[in-house]
């Protein structure tokens, strides 16, 4: 099944499940879940979704889960329902009060 695109945006909705390498310039929305290589500019990451694998993105704005190896070029943000775990490379992080983080961590 291929994710729905539009205007260089990607959304992967709630019961969706996708493995591969998605590629996008504009934002990706994931509410399902999402396994492999994964490089937008925008990253957003409903209560009921769950990312895995290799991440870039420019700003990542986490409510669910997210995991393995994420590079955030410019901020992150851990809701207080968001969970990471993995090795973090970001340039800002922002962190609300219940939100997780495991890992190794390093600035950029």
């Amino acid at each position: 099944m291929t994710p729905i695109s539009k205007n260089n945006c990607v959304f992967i909705g709630e019961g969706v499940s996708f493995k591969g390498s998605i590629s996008a310039s504009e934002e990706a929305v994931i509410e399902g879940q999402f396994t492999g290589e994964l490089t937008v500019s925008s990253l957003l990451i409903g209560q009921t979704g769950s990312v895995a694998g290799a991440i870039k993105a420019d700003r990542i704005d986490v409510k669910g889960e997210l995991s393995k190896d994420i590079i955030s070029r410019q901020l992150l943000i851990v809701r207080s329902t968001g969970k990471v775990n993995g090795t973090l490379e970001y340039a800002e992080i922002e962190m609300e009060r219940g939100g997780q983080f495991r890992g190794t961590v390093s600035q950029v």
